[in-house]
């Protein structure tokens, strides 16, 4: 059998030939953008033009416009390997960046636009990524990965609920809590895959002696218990049995994370940094079932930051580097400007849950947190701009 042609035949600019290219640039810059627009929104000095209030408007906008943003280059680019078809490319691929941008803008005109016409645009695009990425797994026949189409799905129903929800009750708490629940899931479920991986791969080469283990019963249960305590979080956060639940999950993820045996391959950054941003998997659902026991003592937003600024975060920018070297044919090494990215977002994770836990330095670790974040990001877009714009290097 002839091999499958992993690309057809393109004479557009570089960055449209790969879905890589345009979201990781993109979900970049917006993430940067949307952290600095929302400390003056927060503080009361910005008003932009949106019917959504500034924590809603916050909330909303990294969960259905930062990260789906990273999450559809990493899919528009591991589908194909995963199906053996052909990747998205060219005008179909810009179509579908059209379709996320009319999302944001939808949600930042909001106020003009009404709540309807709002939702309409907004969730169209997931829905636009699900069938998209669901025609593909089907006509590959790779069941296997319908559990990713599952949580995109998820995700679609997460964002019209946090629409209907603030239209009828000015807030989205539900709706934001099974948001970060869906991506969270999605990030236990494609970083177990790439982590440990990528982990033996490294150690095969350089590091020979004890391999991570990954996959079988045992794993199925750390994620199960994950999607158990996560479920239970979105719908009863505060709570003996819902506490019991995260603290078990919390254990079976360290258990899991230590399985992949990081530390022997330390001497690799770009490996290194997949199981440190993953250990903020475990701090989340630990804080998670601190604040459902005590929440007079511990904010629920610890466990939030640590799994959305910490793990989704932190785990999207290592995962964006890494795809971002390998599949523009450069050498799998960190640069020093890469690892000041990673550290930056380390500092942003620590900053803000920190900042939960501490009220009266509150404002000023906000502030630290918040710029961390736009260092990282920003940093990544004016360093890996240039590589996702220009062809791969033969």
């Amino acid at each position: 059998m002839a091999p499958v042609r992993r690309l057809k035949p393109y004479a557009g600019p570089a960055l449209f030939s790969y879905g890589f290219r345009p979201y990781f640039l993109a979900g970049a810059i917006f993430g940067a953008l949307a952290i600095a627009l929302w400390l003056p929104q927060y503080e009361g000095v910005f008003a932009p033009p949106g019917a959504l209030a500034p924590v809603a408007w916050h909330a909303h906008e990294m969960l259905f416009g930062f990260a789906p943003a990273i999450i559809t280059g990493f899919l528009l680019t591991a589908v194909p390997n995963w199906t053996g078809r052909l990747p998205l490319q060219g005008r179909p691929l810009i179509a579908l960046l059209l379709a996320w941008f009319a999302g944001r803008i939808a949600v930042a005109a909001s106020a003009w636009l009404g709540w309807a016409a709002t939702m309409a645009l907004d969730c169209a695009y997931l829905l636009i990524l699900a069938a998209v990425v669901g025609r593909e797994i089907v006509a590959g026949k790779n069941w296997r990965n319908l559990k990713v189409l599952a949580i995109l799905s998820l995700m679609l129903l997460c964002n019209v609920a946090f629409h209907l929800e603030a239209h009828l009750t000015g807030v989205a708490s539900y709706a934001q809590r099974g948001a970060i629940a869906a991506t969270l899931l999605l990030v236990i479920l494609i970083g177990g895959r790439v982590t440990p991986s990528f982990t033996r791969n490294w150690l095969v080469r350089e590091n020979p002696g004890p391999l991570p283990t990954a996959g079988g019963r045992l794993d199925n249960f750390f994620v199960t218990s994950a999607a158990l305590a996560a479920a239970a979080w979105v719908a009863f956060p505060q709570g003996g049995w819902t506490g019991a639940l995260l603290a078990v999950a919390g254990c079976a993820q360290v258990v899991r994370l230590s399985r992949w045996l990081g530390w022997r391959a330390r001497r690799d950054v770009l490996v290194l940094v997949l199981h440190v941003f993953y250990a903020f998997i475990p701090v989340g659902y630990f804080l998670a079932a601190l604040a459902a026991w005590r929440p007079d003592l511990v904010a629920s937003s610890a466990g939030v930051h640590a799994w959305t600024v910490g793990a989704v975060g932190g785990m999207i920018l290592a995962v964006m580097t890494r795809a971002s070297l390998g599949h523009t044919g450069r050498a799998l090494r960190a640069s020093p400007a890469t690892i000041g990215i990673y550290i930056a977002l380390g500092v942003a994770a620590a900053a803000r849950i920190v900042a939960a836990l501490s009220p009266a330095w509150s404002l000023p670790l906000l502030h630290l947190a918040a710029g961390a974040w736009i260092i990282a990001f920003a940093g990544f877009a004016i360093v890996y701009g240039p590589l996702l714009a220009r062809p791969r290097s033969p």
